[in-house]
């Protein structure tokens, strides 16, 4: 694949300590305390803890309350990116580049596409038929296991069923999940956070809607998109 992203702007390293809000880092940088935006409203507890290593992206723009995005965390060898906004743009290289293998076959590319009561990230569209595509940001890595949500997801369980609706109506409809670093082989919905939305995602597939996973690299200044990966949608039986 040769689909990726640049990271524009200063980038700077600097040590996390704290995060007093979901959306509020606070980042050491020399002998300075640092303010920064997370975009990114998941729990990444095992990625944001006092001490660890992270990167921030200076934005020099008006009206915001701090002048640094904090989006990547280095963790176990690797850089994990953790902001929300990266799947969006890097799918949308790839599309146009005509990357992803099943999505291959649409000239028609419409972000930010209202359907029902969402909106979903493209319309892909061509001669034969409309695909419905949805994005999601996965972060959350166990022992090579990508697991989405972090945190409950009303918005996300929404934006499936949404999907199932579409797809009654006679859209192809597909979800995919861009884990956000490289140490993962299959994905999983999480069902001991979001016991929900995997029962959903599950029903949804059973009617049709396509679930794919693909994992990304953040590497200097650039986030790729890698391979695909097995997604498991059979629930794990308690022994």
């Amino acid at each position: 694949m040769v689909s990726f992203i640049k990271i524009e702007g200063r980038n700077i390293k600097g040590v996390f300590q704290e995060r007093p809000n979901r959306f509020l880092a606070l980042v050491k940088v020399e002998n300075r305390i640092l303010p920064s935006f997370l975009p990114n409203p998941g729990r990444m507890y095992e990625l944001l803890t006092p001490g660890t290593e992270v990167i921030l992206r200076e934005v020099l723009r008006e009206n915001r309350k701090t002048d640094f995005d904090l989006i990547g965390v280095f963790y176990n060898g690797q850089i994990v990116s953790v902001d929300s906004r990266v799947p969006n743009k890097l799918v949308l290289e790839a599309l146009k580049n005509r990357d992803i293998e099943e999505l291959s076959e649409y000239n028609i590319i419409k972000p930010e596409y209202g359907y029902g009561h969402s909106r979903f990230d493209f319309l892909l569209a061509n001669e034969h038929e409309r695909c419905l595509l949805e994005a999601k940001s996965c972060t959350l890595v166990k022992d090579g296991v990508a697991m989405f949500p972090d945190a409950e997801t009303e918005r996300g369980r929404r934006h499936v069923r949404e999907l199932v609706k579409a797809r009654k109506e006679g859209y192809r409809a597909c979800v995919m999940f861009i884990v956000q670093r490289t140490d993962a082989h299959v994905f999983v919905p999480n069902d001991e956070t979001d016991p929900e939305f995997g029962k959903v995602l599950r029903g949804a597939a059973v009617e049709g809607v396509e679930v794919y996973a693909y994992c990304s690299e953040f590497f200097e200044n650039k986030i790729t998109l890698k391979g695909k990966i097995k997604v498991e949608l059979e629930p794990h039986q308690d022994s």
